[in-house]
């Protein structure tokens, strides 16, 4: 039994990046024997174990052939004579093609030191067209990996768009979708994300009401960059400056997706297109299985983010309602977080990302001068129900109006 750390941890030290999680691949050793050496088995498809010591995975080395579509199309053998470098050629990019023995040693069969060196996403084999969910993992690691300089190999840009032609990625499972969507979302240009998927084709197949914004006008008043589909990787990279919360940063994906179904003869103007965007939101949301915090925040962020814009236009009345709508009294944090979204929507153009905001200022100060409102007068009036509530929401707009005001 043998065993090498593979994979990311390997191609994150060679980069002097932390390594966040370790994954090893073990050689000549059966299930049965890991079991034996107190391993945990976890994988259903594939085998994998976790340390009993360390918890850190550890699986067998395979090799895998091609059986059917999606990403369980595949037959698996993780016999005890399947060598390292079999193993290796099935992963995804060279990069992630490296072992590391025990001591140190690197066993590089795929040039993979050589594609660091260059900063090159290249894919190892042909068999890089097997799994449909490739396209998506190369692209969300040319915005991991970004700021280290990491392209993709033309080569490997053009195997992406051959499979999107070929409709291999229909076959991909929804939730796997988000989840790659999610990670590369978390990265520090998540924008890159977007940008490499809609060069290879894929984005109008995995997120077609993202990719219709592109070539969508905007009054280059308000957008000197013009094209829509611009402004939402402009804003994703303001997103990605601001926060690191993924609710934040699907929001600024998505909150001008109201844009791309405004008939062209309005153009380039998008009166409304924030209720228009609303019900695609959901659609999205719905067939991606995107968790219900994201989509609630995109939500709120897509209706409101032109109120927030226009704070100091907005009557005190005004200023109530949208805070009753995005529940900033109960849940302040996801308030922060919301100004944060509309935040990115007005640093999302060009020549203007760091240009003040005050606009969130003077809702956050409308915010706590309606929290400030008592209600021991009321009760004491013997007021309730509608009566109640109409005298508490009087009482917050003079308290919103004197702090505006102010």
């Amino acid at each position: 039994m043998e065993t090498y750390l593979v994979g990311g941890a390997v191609r994150d030290a060679l980069l002097g990046r932390a390594v966040k999680e370790r994954d090893w691949v073990v050689v000549g050793a059966t299930a049965t024997e890991m079991e034996a050496a107190g391993f945990r088995r976890v994988g259903k498809d594939f085998p994998v174990f976790l340390h009993p010591e360390t918890g850190e995975e550890y699986a067998l080395a395979r090799t895998e052939r091609k059986t059917g579509a999606g990403y369980h199309g595949f037959d698996v053998y993780a016999g005890a004579d399947v060598p390292l470098e079999d193993d290796l050629q099935r992963r995804d990019l060279t990069v992630n093609a490296i072992a590391q023995t025990t001591t140190g040693e690197l066993i590089d069969p795929w040039g993979g030191q050589a594609d660091i060196a260059a900063r090159r996403l290249r894919h190892v084999s042909a068999a890089f067209r097997e799994d449909p969910l490739r396209v998506l993992r190369t692209a969300r690691f040319a915005a991991s990996l970004a700021t280290y300089g990491f392209t993709i190999a033309a080569d490997t840009r053009e195997l992406m768009a051959a499979m999107v032609s070929d409709g291999e990625l229909r076959a991909l499972v929804p939730e796997r979708v988000w989840k790659e969507i999610a990670k590369a979302l978390c990265t520090e240009r998540p924008d890159l994300f977007v940008a490499a998927l809609r060069d290879c084709g894929a984005l109008a197949q995995v997120l077609p009401e993202v990719d219709q914004l592109f070539g969508v006008p905007q009054p280059a008043q308000w957008h000197p960059e013009i094209d829509t589909g611009e402004h939402v990787l402009l804003t994703l990279r303001a997103a990605a400056k601001l926060t690191a919360s993924l609710p934040v940063r699907f929001a600024a994906l998505v909150h001008d997706l109201g844009k791309g179904a405004t008939p062209p003869a309005e153009w380039p103007a998008h009166r409304g297109h924030e209720q228009r965007g609303l019900a695609l939101i959901r659609t999205l949301c719905q067939r991606l299985a995107v968790p219900n915090d994201c989509r609630d925040m995109a939500l709120q962020v897509a209706q409101f983010h032109t109120h927030v814009h226009r704070a100091a236009e907005l009557r005190p009345a005004t200023l109530l309602k949208v805070l009753e709508a995005v529940d900033a009294f109960r849940r302040p944090e996801r308030f922060e977080e919301f100004l944060l979204g509309c935040e990115a929507d007005a640093r999302g153009r060009a020549g203007l990302d760091d240009r003040p905001y005050p606009q969130a200022a003077l809702f956050r100060s409308a915010c706590a001068a309606a929290k400030a409102v008592t209600t021991e007068p009321l009760v004491e009036a013997g007021l309730q129900g509608p009566a109640f509530g109409d005298a508490l929401r009087k009482a917050r707009v003079s308290a919103i109006r004197r702090a505006v005001a102010g």
